[in-house]
């Protein structure tokens, strides 16, 4: 071959080539070797805020419900479902739980191909109507509080949570977990609030109305939340998430079983804790105003520890708040005073709503690009859901109404609890080992 023959790429010769205006074309595009441009994230600005507060209005009347479950839960057992065990009304607040947990693996997984509009709106109208639907439940049907309550609810509950939460991926990347706080502890805020709504107006207009004052309230939020809450970047629809390497991950695989450990025992205290105010013949204000000291301080625990997690890495401040809030349970089991109920609420609950708040963060740095924060967090939630949905019939069983045998579930809620905590302190390890760096 003559040193005049050039090759190109493909090996043929450009002077052996049939001359056509198709290959001069081919042959003189400029091909740049610059890949697309890095992702930048304002973090913040008015859009990426009024997101959050959209997030947060939004959890406000999703999680906030389900957290706040343990007013029902009292509510059902002494009054309109009481031919029917504390175990199988848990059920209703249980399934609520797996659902918006649950829920997250596929509403993470459309989240990241773009259908963000969908599921909020769509989440939006089921959680409403479900919700108007459980103020027609007659007493004595449990049935018609299960597929309401616990079914429609939940399932709206589900596409609404995690695309409320992923959505600060798309503003945020160095303040992340501070912006994923904030809009959680939109959930424990409402928790604060409903009980103390809920167990007045159950008194004074009855459960019907009491639960419609509740949905108006929804729709009015919600319908905020909608109008506020923008995308911004690219969905990743035209680039599918690698599946198998995502569950193949094994330190993220370590701390999925962690966070199902975790939260297999954390909810305990919210469903139970005013049953057990009322069954120790506390004061009448502490049983109604203790599930709502307990979420109020929830709110500053799904706040200062993301600030902190931002300062520390998010991996550290899961790990101290898991190994606290474990240890905190025993506590339950001595507040048969009000000093007591209000010492164990507020410590319970800002300490079990930071690690509620930190798990997403944590699963959101195993992400190797954008378009994998939603499914990485929605698969971590939707094993934990199936911890929700067992962890407090359980506990209903093993306290063994009428006996209430509180020792049971106190020792289960524990122990689960605290091993949780130790699987992730294994995946931190190696995760740090694989980085080379302790901050995680």
């Amino acid at each position: 071959m003559s040193t005049s023959e050039k090759l190109p790429v493909d090996g043929i010769p450009l002077n052996r080539r049939e001359s056509s205006s198709e290959d001069i074309q081919k042959d003189d595009i400029p091909v740049s070797p610059a890949g697309p441009p890095p992702l930048t994230f304002p973090e913040g600005g008015l859009q990426g805020w009024l997101t959050v507060l959209g997030g947060f209005l939004t959890l406000f009347c999703a999680a906030g419900t389900m957290q706040s479950f343990g007013v029902y839960e009292n509510f059902y057992t002494l009054e309109s479902l009481n031919d029917h065990p504390p175990s199988d009304i848990a059920w209703i607040g249980s399934l609520q739980g797996f659902l918006l947990f649950g829920g997250g693996f596929f509403s993470g997984q459309l989240f990241d191909r773009g259908y963000f509009k969908h599921l909020m709106l769509g989440g939006s109208l089921l959680f409403v109507f479900c919700s108007f639907m459980l103020s027609l439940a007659k007493p004595h049907n449990y049935y018609q509080n299960f597929l309401a309550q616990g079914l429609g609810m939940g399932i709206g509950m589900g596409m609404l949570f995690m695309p409320s939460l992923s959505i600060a991926s798309h503003y945020f990347r160095r303040r992340r977990a501070l912006a994923m706080g904030i809009i959680l502890s939109g959930g424990s805020l409402g928790a604060a609030i409903y009980p103390i709504m809920l167990n007045h107006l159950f008194t004074s207009v009855g459960f019907a109305w009491a639960v419609r004052a509740q949905s108006f309230l929804y729709l009015g939020l919600l319908t905020i939340s909608n109008l506020i809450m923008k995308t911004r970047l690219p969905a990743g629809g035209k680039k599918d998430v690698d599946l198998k390497g995502v569950l193949t991950d094994v330190p993220y695989l370590i701390c999925t079983a962690g966070s199902f450990f975790v939260f297999w025992g954390l909810f305990v205290p919210y469903f139970y804790l005013q049953l057990f105010c009322s069954k120790h013949d506390l004061p009448a204000n502490i049983v109604t105003y203790g599930i709502t000291i307990l979420n109020i301080t929830g709110v500053l625990g799904r706040t200062f520890p993301n600030f902190m997690a931002d300062v520390l890495g998010p991996f550290n401040v899961t790990i101290a708040t898991g190994f606290i809030t474990g240890a905190l349970v025993f506590m339950l089991l001595a507040s048969k005073s009000v000093a007591a109920t209000v010492v164990f609420a507020i410590l319970y609950g800002f300490t079990s709503g930071g690690f509620v708040s930190v798990i997403g963060p944590v699963a959101a740095t195993f992400a190797r690009n954008i378009n994998e924060v939603g499914t990485r967090m929605g698969f971590l939630t939707f094993v934990s859901s199936f911890a929700m949905l067992t962890g407090s019939p359980i506990s209903g069983a093993l306290l063994h109404s009428p006996q209430y045998f509180w020792i049971r579930p106190v020792l289960f809620s524990a122990v689960v609890q605290l091993f949780g905590s130790g699987l992730i302190v294994i995946s931190r390890a190696i995760q740090a080992k694989k980085k080379g760096t302790w901050k995680l």
